[in-house]
């Protein structure tokens, strides 16, 4: 498999018109290729985590320094705030979907379930490090590493979200999609998206159920997508390019080396 990072990052490009008044639960409106998509603070983050975890740098000065080089891309309050700070401030105990979104090198490098396990948490902790944000973390990373390993819809229903979230373990998305509604925090993000991922056909379908639940676009389907990509193995050549042209050189050449390091 090639293109590991693009999962979520095409996921919240595609996810990213979506957002605030272009929200819909209107499956069909979905336009995966929409003229206005771009990247957001989702891509940045989650670039940045893999460059962390791959070359052996400080998780947190990762985060603050590619966060910095690209503001304006839609960082929430609390990171917004933790970024602008001249030196690293200690964690601000999140348990924002942000740790979901950015951990899917953790679950595409790990080689067990253990190794998954830190890898996801040492993605949340610079700024995540609540209880329910680094759940949320391994959560995430569990779904993608356990479907890399070539484990089924159903074992990762068991190990994941009836395990991380049980509460969740009898809900469909037929249930949960009308009174779903915008929110950011991990544990009413990271169970909708893995529902998504367990009720799709493929990776777009996966995207498109993602988008159209109302909620945290782009967020929801940065985490579904990596989880899809890694069961179904294919993403749509068109999503690759559109996403390629929109990323920056320095995302482009880290996806690569991802790649190679993976295999």
């Amino acid at each position: 498999m090639k293109n590991l990072l693009l999962a979520a990052a095409i996921g919240d490009i595609s996810g990213v018109p979506y957002e605030f008044e272009g929200r819909t639960k209107n499956y069909d409106a979905i336009d995966l290729l929409n003229p206005d998509n771009t990247y957001s603070d989702d891509t940045i983050c989650t670039f940045a985590c893999a460059e962390a975890l791959l070359e052996g740098k400080d998780m947190a000065e990762c985060l603050h320094r590619r966060g910095c080089e690209d503001f304006y891309r839609g960082f929430g309050g609390n990171f917004a705030r933790w970024l602008i700070s001249p030196e690293i401030r200690p964690s601000y105990g999140s348990f924002g979907n942000g740790s979901g979104m950015r951990v899917s090198a953790a679950g595409f490098l790990a080689k067990t379930k253990e190794e998954c396990i830190e890898l996801a948490t040492q993605t949340a902790l610079p700024t995540h490090d609540h209880p329910e944000g680094i759940k949320g973390a391994v959560a995430t990373a569990l779904a993608i590493f356990y479907a890399k390993e070539g484990k089924g819809k159903e074992f990762i229903k068991k190990n994941v979200l009836d395990e991380y979230y049980p509460d969740w373990s009898r809900k469909t998305y037929a249930e949960i999609k009308p009174g779903y509604y915008f929110d950011e925090t991990c544990q009413l993000t990271i169970p909708a998206a893995i529902i998504c991922f367990l009720e799709s056909k493929d990776y777009s379908d996966c995207l498109k159920l993602a988008i159209s639940l109302g909620g945290d676009a782009d967020t929801l389907a940065a985490i579904a997508g990596p989880m899809a990509y890694a069961h179904y193995g294919v993403i749509p050549t068109e999503l690759i390019e559109n996403a390629k042209k929109k990323l920056p050189k320095w995302m482009l050449e880290l996806n690569d080396r991802f790649d190679t390091a993976c295999q």
